[in-house]
């Protein structure tokens, strides 16, 4: 396989199903050597063994990127295997809705370990490899890409919790960005709409209907779309850095 990404190393966390599955493979179609992450070693297994039929290279790294030893160790593995990290993707994530005064803190809890913590674990852990590849890499550049969400630009009711970690992974983004820029580190930032992928199934019964009929009849976003914006980043030449990428449904107006 070849591509403009042959010789590169690309991480993609919440691997095992939409975004991060069709990241994961778009990137492996660029002809880069992937690491994909997750809690479901089942999935991740199945989608390697897609992009093995693609012509692609791939690693199953299971691990819960809310632990930080097993963020870090994922990490570290994934170098010490493939030999090297160009690019990183945090994709994993959950959106738990409801208005704040009956919202169950456990939701929160695990908003803010996944969307947020497990994001800086992943980060910190690979700043130091990004860093090196951007100077010895052949493209001499290296990319880490936030998947946040249109809920980081636009605060709704019923969403706070969920608003916080997205402005959150924005800021977080902008300000490591300014850190690393002279470094030809580049970090961005996709901001997904309504997509068609399991994020909705993780809203409790009642809610879950609720937000079904904001949607009801709007075409969705595909997973695929959102890979697109992600490998149009990482192939721009060195001098170029694409900072953030909203993409909506074309019929969604928030």
């Amino acid at each position: 396989m070849t591509g403009r990404l042959q010789g590169t190393v690309a991480l993609v966390t919440g691997a095992s199903s939409g975004i991060g599955e069709a990241t994961a493979r778009s990137l492996a179609g660029e002809g880069a050597t992937i690491a994909v992450l997750a809690r479901r070693r089942d999935r991740l297994e199945e989608l390697a063994g897609k992009i093995r039929a693609e012509g692609g290279t791939v690693l199953v790294v299971e691990a819960d990127i809310t632990e930080q030893q097993q963020a870090t160790a994922a990490v570290e593995h994934v170098v010490a295997e493939l030999g090297r990290l160009d690019t990183v993707v945090n994709n994993a994530g959950v959106m738990l809705v409801g208005p704040v005064a009956d919202a169950p803190t456990e939701e929160w809890e695990r908003m803010l370990a996944i969307n947020v913590q497990g994001l800086l674990y992943i980060t910190q852990a690979a700043l130091p490899h990004l860093l090196r590849a951007a100077e010895d890499s052949p493209r001499r550049v290296a990319d880490l890409v936030n998947i946040s969400s249109t809920a980081g630009r636009v605060a709704r009711p019923g969403t706070a919790v969920y608003n916080l970690t997205k402005f959150g992974v924005n800021a977080f983004s902008e300000a490591l960005r300014q850190e690393v820029m002279q470094k030809h580190l580049r970090v961005s930032v996709v901001e997904p709409g309504t997509v068609d992928t399991e994020l909705g199934s993780h809203i409790r019964d009642g809610l879950r209907e609720a937000i079904a009929r904001q949607v009801e009849g709007m075409e969705k976003l595909r997973p695929e779309d959102i890979a697109d914006a992600v490998s149009y980043i990482v192939t721009r030449d060195r001098h170029v850095s694409v900072n953030e990428i909203l993409v909506r449904a074309s019929e969604q107006t928030w």
